[in-house]
Parts: structure tokens; C-alpha cells; sequence
């Protein structure tokens, strides 16, 4: 090696090792609030361990899931508490539409550079939304990735695995004709639609994240950082005391698309757009991009987070206790034999003020 010149090490090629470990003292305690008693070990192991409860005949559900480019919002707010929330969101309220109790999750979080407090809060909202979700934060990874992102980039992403008995698994073999369709209310865009979203608001009209915005009561930031409601608690005290047939979480492809996917040949859900008025800023994003309204209906959630298909007998009780719950819930519509052997969700109607 010549004179003055040093060797090479991690550090100088961008992976600060040191910050990392400050990162972990700093988000660890947060991790260890969400937990359950069938976890065994603690946070630091190669591997997350849980003792799977007894059942009669247990069948592991998984789901993998991110948040998108929600993520922009919070880069460019320099807020990220609530990343975590959405993350959570997006997987647990996929396992839980089979019927399965959401166990535990793990996390993976890469980064341009390691900023110990930034990912302290990050880890701070997966922890929390586990809570909020029943499961636990059994383990994650982070890694650096120096000349792949820039320094301030991240990217989310996290599994989560369930548990139901097996002849308790929800889905299409379970849907009669007659029964009735559900829907919970979103918050908001949720985790799905903001490339579409960003390029209307931020791109062409060139609005400011921090400007209130009187529709919203609140800046335009804030709306879009609205977290994904977690419904997997809700659905899960649905199937305990209603006859749920199946559940369908709206994400990407919109409501009709998710709904399709859990319907059997030969029946179809009627669903009626008059029974609902999306929210202000669904008819801003409209509005303002001039977008089709199939298009808006194919990429965002329209209002509508999950639905559940229930015996028409159970409606009245279902609706009491999403009520109960907290959760905006109404009747959607019905379940009828299919026209034809393509149709699996149909919408009509117009929506009100929209």
C-alpha cells in the first residue's frame, strides 16, 4: 500500500455499521412491545421462533406485501411513523380474508443510509400496527444499500403468517346466491393508486403537500399519509359471531377486481355504487385528472377497504358489530347466479356527489 493512502472498509464504501447498531438499540424496545406468549427467544437470533398453538388441523396462511410509493409522501414530508401502519395493513388484512388469525410478521427495510432515528420510527409504526393487528413483530432485516438508493431512499416490505383450521378456511366453494355483501369504509386512498395520485396532484397541478386543503380539513400531506385501516381484529370478531362466507381486502385492481377473485363460477356481486360517496379527495384525483371512471375504479379502493360476504340472515348483526367496532360498514349489494360464465362482480348505479 502506498504512503497516505488508507485501506478500504465498509464504512468508506457507504455502509455504516455503527449506525446500525444504534439503530437496533433504538427500535428494539419498540419491537418488544408487539409480542405474544407463543413466541419464544427474543429479538437478535437468525431466526424468529413461535410455538404454534394446538388445533386440530392448523394450515399456515403467508402473505408478502409492501406499501408502494406511498412511501414518496413520507420521504418528502420527512414523516415516517406511520409507513409502518400501512405496512401492516397490507398483509395481515390479506391473511385474515381466508379466515386466518394473523401470528406473527417480520419485516425487511432497505435504506440508502442507516439514520438510527428515522428508522426507529418506521420500526416504531410496524410495531405498533402488529399491535393494532393482534400478531407479533417476531424479527426483520435492514439493509444499506449505498450507490443502489440515495441516502434519504427506502423501500418497505414485510410477511406475515396465520393460522386457520382447515375446515374453517373462508372462500368461494362457501358463497350462496342470495347472500349479501358488505363494505368497511377505507380511510382514504389506503396503500395502493398513489403513482396515479402523485402525477395528478403533485406532478401536473403542481399542488403543495403542506397547503390545506378545505375539503379535507387538513394539508393535502396529511390526507395522503392517512394510514391503511387494520382490519384483520374486525374480521376476525365477524367470523365469530356472524356466518361470514369470505372477505375481500381492496387493494390494487379496485373494488369489483378483489371481489372477483373470491367469487365461484357462476355467481356474480351485484354491487351498488348509490349506496356510497367516495371520499373528497377520490373526486379531486378525478376531477382534476380527468380520469375515466373505470380507470379510478381499477386503481383506487373507491372508498371501500374490505368487504364481507355474509349469510342474508346475519346482516342486521354483522352490521351491529362492525358498528361496534368502530368501522363505517354498509350493504353493498347481492349475491346472484351469473348471466354468463365470465361475470364475477359487477357494479351499477351512479354514486352520490361524486
Amino acid at each position: 500500500m502506498s504512503k497516505g493512502t488508507e485501506g478500504a472498509s465498509y464504512a468508506a464504501a457507504g455502509v455504516d455499521i455503527e449506525a446500525g447498531d444504534r439503530a437496533v438499540e433504538l427500535y428494539a424496545p419498540l419491537a418488544k412491545r408487539a409480542s405474544r406468549p407463543e413466541v419464544r427467544g427474543g429479538l437478535g437470533g437468525f431466526a424468529g421462533l413461535f410455538a404454534l398453538k394446538k388445533y386440530k388441523e392448523p394450515l399456515l396462511a403467508a402473505s408478502t406485501d409492501g406499501v408502494g410509493t406511498k412511501i414518496v409522501i413520507a420521504q418528502a414530508l420527512d414523516k415516517h411513523d406511520t409507513i409502518g401502519l400501512d405496512l401492516v395493513a397490507m398483509v395481515v388484512d390479506d391473511l385474515v380474508v381466508c379466515g386466518a388469525e394473523p401470528l406473527f410478521l417480520q419485516d425487511y427495510i432497505a435504506v440508502g443510509k442507516v439514520v438510527p432515528e428515522r428508522m426507529a420510527a418506521i420500526v416504531g409504526g410496524i410495531a405498533d400496527g402488529c399491535i393494532k393487528a393482534g400478531c407479533a413483530l417476531l424479527g426483520g432485516e435492514t439493509a444499506e444499500h449505498p450507490g443502489v438508493m440515495a441516502a434519504d431512499d427506502y423501500d418497505v416490505s414485510a410477511t406475515g403468517v396465520g393460522v386457520v383450521e382447515a375446515d374453517s378456511v373462508l372462500g368461494p366453494d362457501r358463497v350462496r346466491p342470495g347472500d349479501v355483501v358488505i363494505a368497511m369504509a377505507s380511510s382514504g386512498l389506503h396503500s395502493n393508486g398513489y403513482s396515479l395520485a402523485r402525477k395528478i396532484l403533485l406532478d401536473i397541478d403542481r399542488m403543495s403537500l403542506t397547503g390545506h386543503i378545505e375539503e379535507f380539513g387538513r394539508t393535502l400531506g396529511e390526507e395522503l399519509l392517512e394510514p391503511t385501516i387494520i382490519y384483520s381484529k374486525d374480521c376476525l370478531a365477524l367470523i365469530a359471531e356472524t356466518e361470514v362466507r369470505t372477505f375481500a381486502h381492496v387493494t390494487g385492481g379496485g373494488l369489483a377486481a378483489n371481489l372477483a377473485r373470491v367469487m365461484p363460477n357462476g355467481l356474480v356481486a351485484e354491487l351498488d355504487r348509490g349506496t356510497w360517496a367516495p371520499a373528497p379527495v377520490f373526486r379531486m384525483i378525478g376531477q382534476r385528472g380527468r380520469v375515466e371512471r373505470a380507470e379510478m375504479e381499477k386503481t383506487f379502493n373507491m372508498g371501500v377497504g374490505m368487504v364481507a360476504i355474509v349469510a342474508p340472515e346475519d346482516v342486521d348483526r354483522a352490521l351491529a358489530v362492525l358498528t361496534a367496532r368502530h368501522i363505517s360498514a354498509w350493504t353493498l349489494g347481492t349475491v346472484r347466479k351469473a348471466a354468463d360464465a365470465g361475470e364475477r362482480a359487477i357494479m351499477v348505479g351512479e354514486h352520490p356527489r361524486f
